[in-house]
């Protein structure tokens, strides 16, 4: 699309800019622009450290905590439909046995 700029269209895209923006503001838009830069620079470093902290220490402490309280509290009898049918199934053997 864009083969080949030479020098003659750099120049002539440098004084499109300075005439659309102003000789004033292009410092000040410079500035800000390699700002942008720096802090999306950092930010990326930081998430890139981030997650290579997380994947090689696991989960983090919080949520295996929490996994293994979940677990810890998970019921041993049956399900409350699965319990009546047992106490059912207990009076029924009752009744047959003939103790009451």
């Amino acid at each position: 699309m864009f083969g080949k700029l030479g020098a003659p269209e750099i120049l002539l895209i440098l004084v499109v800019v300075i005439l659309l923006f102003g000789a004033k503001r292009l410092p000040d838009m410079a500035r800000s622009l390699g700002q942008s830069m720096r802090i999306l620079k950092t930010e990326t470093k930081a998430m890139r450290t981030r997650e290579d902290e997380t994947t090689a220490a696991g989960p983090p402490p919080a949520l295996a905590d929490s996994a293994s309280r979940i677990e810890s509290q998970r019921p041993l009898a049956a399900a409350p439909g699965q319990q009546e049918d047992t106490a059912a199934a207990g009076a029924r053997t009752q009744e047959a046995v003939g103790t009451h």
